[in-house]
């Protein structure tokens, strides 16, 4: 492309120059981003203000809109602010000044509002036509001073007024109501401070210059937010006074009240800063409703003009600290990013708590030396006013006579210039003076003045000439700001005790888990189940939907880490506290909300992890009969939406699975009552994405119904249970050895009268079965009441049935453990 200037008049072309596209963009970006970081979105170290707020807190001054005058349309002051100095629309200049006079917002507002202002809920601010405002009384303290030239003042943006560049700010307003903007690829978060540890701090860096951080935080806590709450722990709050950066965790107030009903409640009484309380009480009634936050039987929002109060009512079988905690870990805690950036000399630069305070305390200086050299000015010029006066009194009769022998008003001055030597400003003042001002009483009233005068101006050369009174002079003014505006700490600090889990507020105990085919799951401590004599109908475990059945039962201790394998060859972890506890008539609670399991999908086998150790495996048996072992480590990082434990043939279902140290043998039984043992080698190490090997030869339609790890040299026997309720134990011993893939040895006759295997486990004569039929009758009895007897053998009743119930599962309590009640009294109350 030509770079060639196209012709043009002369005087247009001498203002026309060739640029590069990207150089032009990458100024003009460098140019807005400046404008946004200096001119918009950060706020000033010296008066802790962007520059709108800013210009509404002049245009309010300007205005005579004063905390002791009347409330003003904010309408008219939104439009004094923008027709004047901040021509960038209505809606910002209107939501700072909403901002501005919220007190959930501000720690100390700095307008004081009348009407709707919005609300801690979200709710918005009323039209600025309907909304009225003044000044807050401690905005005053911004702005103290400022028509004496203590600041300097800028040219508005169409030249026609004059601004201040920055507020003279009695106090450090920076820190005392926090700040927070995002400009262009930064952004400020500045937490709101107690006034009075603010000021105490700033004393403290006065009175001693090399106090560090350290020193300074003996007098700031920390921030104080105007909601309250708690700060947890204050290591974070140290780290962001020293770095300028740092996380504070903040915590709502609340407390629980025990009542004799038994169902707790939880009061919240004060919320973390910019927590919007209705978001907060819609979001805890959601997680009720969709099941993610159990125990609240009820929520109330009883707030009004005294304070926050919310109410949450818990079930009486709640656990307190369980639904606490979950309330602590989504609800009730938040973190404030602290990031102290702003701007210092138009730069923007991340402040520690002392560069903060001493950079306010730089431009404290300015303003009181600039300041005492403007009243030294005022106060000289009325010197050399009153010494006029003074020396006309002293000649007053001839200062009359040469007055009035003047042919006029220059005459006289002239005259009087040359007889006393009377400056400009000294003879139009004494040609001005009344007769009445040359009375004695007069003369005596001036001499006191000129004294005062003198007296004031040598104090003024005293703070002018010595840095100490300079500081002095500021520090009083603090102290006295302080005595006006300080108030107590709001927010307090709790201990950072290690992060509290929902483990760490469970009791531990043993449970039994129900898991029926429609994945309806649910836990119910051991203890509820005493021990019952062989062939008892057992108890109600669980209200049954129609059409379903139970599938499983099993043991676990509420802080087990279970792996649940599903018929579909799938594994998903699960923390069995995350299950419900719930009554024994209780239907349970869907297993979809606690993992993520497709259409027919079972669980059909879980593992305890407490039980691996280093080198061990998990040996899984397929329906089909198909065995693979694969070393635990590969189960260790489980994802919510599980892995493969094992490929599958179509058709086939994985049965069961145990853990395995490489030095056990491996029996499996079919449901036809067959039951084969072999070297667990024989079956060799895969991955999680293996078939296995063929670990039985199944005759006709049977199937393989279960897996124990069988070691010789032990009291453990295999239990074997069929779908009528009938089992027997038999010593394991009498299940020789054979290799995989045979027919195996008779077991138990099945049949009419015992039906098909359901269950076979490993065990000992002191342990204590938990067996559940389809229906969801529970029984628990000891492993010692069913007979040992041979293999091939027709076994002895162990539940009573009625109807077409059949025993769904069977799991072992080892030694019996859970349960209070000894042997003899279990016995008499069966």
């Amino acid at each position: 492309m030509s770079t060639d200037t196209p012709d043009l008049p002369d005087e247009v072309a001498e203002r026309v120059r060739n640029v590069r596209v990207e150089d032009e963009m990458e100024q003009s970006y460098i140019d807005y981003a400046m404008s946004v970081i200096a001119g918009r979105a950060l706020p000033d170290v010296r008066d802790g203000l962007k520059p709108v707020h800013r210009r509404i807190l002049y245009a309010m001054h300007r205005a005579g809109i004063s905390s002791w005058a009347s409330h003003r349309k904010s309408s008219n002051i939104v439009g004094d602010t923008m027709g004047d100095f901040h021509p960038h629309g209505d809606k910002s200049i209107y939501d700072a000044l909403v901002r501005m006079a919220q007190d959930f917002s501000m720690r100390y507002p700095l307008v004081d509002g009348q009407g709707n202002f919005g609300s801690i809920d979200g709710d918005p601010a009323a039209a600025m036509r309907y909304t009225e405002a003044r000044m807050g009384p401690i905005a005053e303290e911004l702005l103290a001073d400022i028509d004496m030239d203590t600041v300097d003042w800028k040219s508005n943006y169409d030249d026609r007024l004059q601004e201040p560049e920055v507020l003279p700010s009695a106090f450090p307003n920076l820190l005392v109501n926090g700040s927070s903007g995002i400009a262009v690829g930064m952004s400020t978060n500045i937490p709101p401070h107690n006034l009075g540890e603010v000021v105490d701090a700033t004393v403290e860096l006065i009175e001693n210059p090399d106090a560090t951080v350290e020193d300074l935080m003996e007098h700031v806590k920390g921030p104080d937010f105007p909601t309250g709450a708690n700060i947890v722990g204050r290591n974070s709050v140290h780290a962001a006074y020293k770095t300028g950066r740092g996380r504070i965790r903040m915590r709502a107030e609340f407390e629980v009240e025990e009542r004799e009903t038994g169902s707790d409640r939880i009061v919240i009484s004060e919320l973390p800063f910019q927590t919007n309380k209705a978001r907060m009480i819609e979001k805890i009634a959601d997680a009720v409703n969709d099941g993610s936050l159990e125990g609240i039987r009820d929520l109330r929002d009883e707030s009004d003009r005294d304070g926050i109060r919310v109410v949450v009512e818990l079930k009486q079988n709640a656990m307190t600290e369980v639904v606490k905690n979950q309330l602590l870990e989504g609800y009730l805690e938040k973190t404030f990013g602290v990031i102290n950036l702003a701007l210092v000399d138009g730069e923007p630069k991340v402040l520690s708590l002392k560069e903060t305070l001493q950079h306010y305390l730089d431009h404290r200086k300015e303003v009181v030396r600039r300041r005492s050299q403007h009243e030294l000015d005022e106060a000289e010029d009325r010197a050399h006013i009153l010494e006029g006066r003074l020396t006309a009194l002293e000649h007053a009769d001839d200062v009359v006579d040469i007055i009035q022998d003047a042919e006029d008003r220059d005459g006289a001055k002239a005259d009087l210039q040359a007889e006393y030597d009377f400056s400009d400003e000294q003879v139009d003042h004494i040609v001005r003076m009344q007769l009445g001002s040359l009375t004695s009483m007069e003369a005596a009233e001036i001499e006191d003045e000129y004294e005062d005068v003198q007296s004031r101006i040598e104090r003024l050369k005293t703070i002018l000439g010595d840095e100490s009174e300079l500081l002095s002079v500021i520090e009083e003014e603090l102290l006295a700001v302080k005595d006006e505006y300080d108030d107590d700490r709001r927010t307090s600090f709790i201990e950072n005790t290690d992060e509290v889990t929902r483990e760490d507020l469970i009791a531990e105990e043993d449970v039994v888990v129900v898991v029926t085919e429609q994945d309806y799951v649910k836990r119910m401590p051991v203890a509820q189940f005493d021990a019952q004599n062989r062939g008892g109908k057992g108890i109600i475990g669980g209200d049954i939907k129609e059409g379903d059945r139970v599938s499983k039962v099993f043991r676990a201790n509420t802080h087990d880490y279970l792996l649940c394998f599903t018929n579909q060859g799938q594994v998903y972890s699960l923390k069995a506290y995350e299950i419900p506890e719930m009554s024994r008539t209780a239907r349970g609670k869907s297993a979809v909300n606690l993992l993520d399991l497709d259409d027919g999908e079972e669980i059909t086998a879980v593992v305890n992890t407490d039980d691996f150790e280093d080198g061990e495996c998990l040996s899984m048996v397929t329906r089909d009969g198909y065995v693979k072992r694969t070393a635990a480590s590969e189960f260790d990082n489980i994802l919510s939406t599980g892995i493969i434990a094992a490929k599958l043939e179509d058709g086939d279902e994985l049965v069961d699975v145990k853990v395995t140290d490489g030095s056990t043998d491996l029996l499996v039984a079919t449901r036809g009552g067959m039951a084969i043992r072999f070297d667990e080698d024989e079956a060799r190490t895969m991955g999680r994405n293996a078939r296995g090997v063929r670990g039985v030869d199944l005759e006709g339609d049977d199937t393989v119904a279960g897996m124990v790890a069988a070691e010789d040299g032990t009291d453990r026997d295999l239990l074997t249970v069929t779908e009528n309720g009938y089992g027997k134990r038999t010593a394991l011993s009498e299940y020789r050895k054979q290799s995989r893939n045979g027919k195996g040895l008779v077991d138990i006759k099945t049949g009419g009268r015992n039906g098909g295997v359901t269950s076979v486990k490993a065990v000992a004569p002191a342990d204590h079965l938990v067996i559940m039929s389809d229906d969801g009758q529970i029984m628990r009895i000891r492993a010692s009441d069913i007979s040992e007897v041979g293999r091939n053998t027709m076994g002895v009743k162990v539940m009573e049935l009625e109807g077409d119930d059949g025993v769904a599962s069977v799991d072992v309590i080892p030694d019996g453990s859970g349960s209070d009640d000894s042997d003899e009294s279990a016995e008499s109350e069966a």
